[in-house]
């Protein structure tokens, strides 16, 4: 996925609905293949084995960097495009778009699309599929243990100008400054 021409790699697993998006410096085969793999570890982690991976035809150049695996690596047919993938990306510029469209600045620094990025995600994760293994938990609570909790999550929305306390001795200087709330 490309969002003002930063690359991100788009995962998501079919059972649990569970979404990631990995800022990707560069596309070479490497760089893709050690974000999968830091994915994957997501999975490992919490007992589960991933056996296939389903991709489109930008993968294909990324097989070779697990073949020691146990993993077998689908690609699809040329010009076509994984079904989940092309909507979980088109949900996630939509609501990039709407973050844009609500926040007061004229230019975004690189750093914050990819914030934003890593928020809408988090976001995705947080709600119970439909479809999901479990009709109740959210897949952010079954790959990586987290709850939300709304003192903590969602007491800050994105964007908002906050103050932030600084060290400071007795002088006049200030004790605050200003910062935006990734």
């Amino acid at each position: 996925m490309y969002i003002n021409e930063i690359p991100f790699l788009v995962t998501m697993s079919r059972s649990i609905h569970f979404c990631t998006a990995e800022f990707i410096k560069n596309e070479k085969s490497v760089t893709i293949a050690t974000a999968i793999k830091q994915v994957l570890q997501i999975y490992h982690r919490r007992g589960f084995k991933v056996q296939k991976l389903h991709g489109d035809g930008q993968l294909e150049h990324i097989k070779k960097h697990f073949v020691d695996d146990a993993i077998t690596i689908n690609i699809t047919g040329r010009n076509k495009h994984m079904p989940a993938i092309e909507r979980t990306i088109r949900t996630i510029k939509e609501r990039i778009q709407a973050m844009v469209n609500q926040l007061p600045f004229n230019a975004f620094p690189h750093r914050l699309i990819v914030e934003m990025v890593y928020n809408v995600t988090f976001w995705l994760n947080a709600f119970p599929h439909n479809d999901s293994v479990h009709e109740l938990m959210r897949p952010c609570t079954i790959l990586t243990g987290l709850h939300i909790d709304n003192n903590k999550h969602c007491t800050l929305e994105f964007g908002s100008y906050v103050q932030i306390h600084e060290e400071h001795d007795n002088s006049m200087s200030s004790y605050t400054s200003g910062a935006i709330a990734l």
